[in-house]
């Protein structure tokens, strides 16, 4: 099973800019979005299923801003739509599919970056994210949690880790939290395939000319639970894919 995951800030800007071509040529099993910033009717459903995939979306409340989406080759077992927590659903943030003993998720972890009220959502929502995902385990024992996290995890993962320690993205209690929940049974499967690579990013500044100088930070992520770490075949970052200030991440894992 071939699983993308891109934050594409903004779905009809992406499709504007090429995406739909790309995803026909790419053509993965399941592709789980970030940021659609759409409603569910603004969606272009018909041109996702006109290539083979099945959409499904949450929307925010707010119109354009947030939003995640699965889109999918194979039609899943059972979709469902947000955590449950009203505060987080409201704003579109987390989507579900299962396929057999597989669930695969979408999410869009709040930023920080607008202020100290936002960042304090954020940690509050690391904190009921990592509690609903340990009860969600209980039922679901094989999960990959795709998506954008707004958390560079090392100094690797940033260009610079320096001037950005006090940065929201890679301050030292955001670190601590990918550190705990990696260690609660999570393997981050680029890590996994690559373990010291560097420069490997998955997001850019549209300031500076911060992509061409490839001055990025790797705040997308494909997390598998432990159990099923053993079935992860590939991963890999696809830099070159520029419909967005992200771009896709790619998990390949073996099916059972």
């Amino acid at each position: 099973m071939n699983i993308i995951s891109y934050n594409v800030n903004g779905i009809r800007a992406a499709v504007n800019k090429g995406f739909l071509q790309w995803l026909s040529e790419c053509n993965p099993d399941v592709v789980c979005l970030q940021e659609t910033k759409a409603q569910r009717e603004q969606i272009p459903v018909l041109d996702f299923e006109s290539l083979g995939f099945k959409c499904y979306s949450f929307s925010a409340k707010k119109k354009g801003y947030s939003g995640v989406a699965i889109l999918s080759k194979q039609s899943p077992d059972k979709v469902v739509y947000g955590m449950g927590i009203p505060k987080y659903d409201d704003e579109g943030r987390f989507i579900r599919a299962d396929y057999g003993d597989l669930s695969i998720v979408s999410v869009y972890h709040p930023s920080g970056t607008s202020g100290e009220e936002r960042q304090a959502f954020k940690m509050q929502w690391l904190e009921d994210f990592r509690q609903y995902v340990q009860e969600l385990q209980k039922e679901r024992p094989a999960l990959v949690l795709c998506g954008d996290y707004n958390i560079c995890h090392r100094p690797i993962d940033i260009h610079d880790p320096v001037r950005n320690a006090n940065s929201s993205g890679f301050l030292p209690e955001e670190r601590e939290w990918i550190d705990s929940f990696l260690k609660s049974g999570y393997t981050d499967s680029f890590r996994f395939i690559h373990k010291d690579l560097p420069d490997a990013y998955s997001w850019w500044s549209y300031r500076a000319n911060a992509r061409a100088q490839n001055k990025g930070w790797r705040i997308d992520y494909c997390m598998v639970s432990d159990n099923i770490s053993d079935r992860i075949i590939d991963a890999g970052i696809l830099s070159q894919v520029k419909h967005s200030d992200h771009c896709p991440i790619s998990l390949t894992l073996k099916q059972q």
